[in-house]
């Protein structure tokens, strides 16, 4: 959601992970319920991306799971509500509806309640059944046929989503196979394999499962280097190509709900949507495709710590808020003094690591991020 816009050290983090950029949860990972191996019509690589380029989905509706083991160290307590811990683990199940490009409905069910965007036409909602909240956006005249932007998701919530991400990365750095065809929510569905070439990348292969009928993504799955289990998957459990009702794109608030109206205009000029990250002078990109570098500057150092960082927690500006104005009270030296202390020609700092990712942070005031080796930051690093 929104939170990960809100966060600065999550930002910094979220959008160097290329594959990574995928995740949506899950602390005991598993593949997903394995059927007996279809029999289908052979289909070449090219003839698969042809077919989900030209897939035309007129509706859908069907329920879709995301887990995620991406090995990350313990980081209970070191962040406000455990907000990082919840975007990396946990399992997570989502009710999905399409009904055309000015239709859609996304509703993420956990322990703690429910969460739902709605799109209908111009129609934004968003609502959390913790609290009882809702928001309400009008977009331009414009938007029509187009998705809504920043539609109250900052992950995928689909396979399609998350296969969208996929092939719009591919380029000479990776290998394009078909793998063994599956059974996917009771579809029969092809297998289309993207692997790096490159062998500083930590992703070994995406995995996407395509419907042989109606050529949608059914399971996306993300496998890191040494495993032959996924590190990260999403999947429909259940679905229905049958058109939803209109009435499954009506809002109807609940009683008691608090509505707040937020505007659909674009950023003013000379001030950056805050989802370009990309586009922020502080952050460049190193290398291209799967071993990229995300390399951002903070606001510099002091004694080891970021900038406007007191006693280990963000310092406060006048009137009591945090410097910066929406910083989390991260204590910061609690969180660095439990990553690995790193060292060499380049520098020295603190590594955080998972299966599909690095981060580097090093003394001098710089995050480096990316889907890599350890190896790859430090080579960034030094130059």
């Amino acid at each position: 959601m929104s939170v990960l816009y809100s966060r600065p050290v999550l930002r910094w983090l979220v959008p160097a992970t290329a594959a990574v950029a995928v995740i949506g949860g899950g602390a005991a990972i598993g593949t997903f319920a394995a059927e007996a191996e279809p029999s289908l019509p052979p289909r070449t690589a090219a003839q698969l991306l042809v077919d989900l380029q030209t897939s035309r989905l007129e509706g859908l509706s069907g329920t879709v799971v995301q887990r995620a083991d991406l090995g990350l160290p313990p980081l209970v307590g070191l962040v406000p509500g455990n907000e990082l811990t919840t975007l990396l683990t946990g399992t997570h199940t989502l009710r999905v509806w399409h009904s055309g490009p000015d239709r859609q409905r996304v509703a993420l069910l956990d322990t703690l309640g429910e969460q739902d965007v709605i799109r209908n036409g111009r129609d934004v909602w968003t609502w959390q059944s913790r609290g009882n909240t809702a928001t309400h956006r009008t977009l331009g005249a414009d938007a029509a046929g187009k998705p809504a932007p920043e539609a109250g998701q900052s992950l995928p919530a689909t396979p399609r989503e998350a296969a969208d991400l996929a092939l719009s990365a591919i380029d000479p750095s990776t290998q394009v196979t078909v793998g063994r065809s599956a059974t996917v929510a009771g579809r029969d569905a092809y297998e289309l394999v993207l692997q790096p070439r490159d062998g500083a990348s930590l992703v070994h292969q995406l995995r996407i499962a395509i419907d042989a009928r109606e050529h949608v993504p059914l399971r996306f799955e993300v496998l890191a280097k040494g495993s032959d289990q996924p590190a990260f998957e999403v999947a429909f459990t259940q679905v229905d190509y049958r058109r939803p009702d209109a009435d499954q794109f009506a809002f109807n608030p609940p009683p008691g709900v608090t509505v707040t109206e937020e505007s659909a205009e674009r950023p003013a000029a000379g001030k950056p949507d805050r989802r370009e990250t990309v586009g922020d002078p502080r952050v460049r990109a190193v290398g291209t495709g799967w071993t990229t570098v995300l390399v951002a500057r903070t606001d510099g150092v002091t004694g080891g710590k970021p900038a406007g960082v007191s006693g280990g927690k963000p310092a406060e500006a006048a009137g009591g808020k945090p410097a910066g104005g929406g910083a989390p009270d991260v204590d910061v030296s609690k969180l660095l003094g439990g990553l690995p202390a790193v060292s060499g020609d380049w520098g020295s700092g603190r590594l955080l690591t998972g299966k599909l990712f690095s981060v580097l942070l090093t003394d001098d005031g710089r995050v480096l991020a990316g889907a890599v080796t350890p190896e790859r930051l430090y080579q960034v690093a030094r130059g």
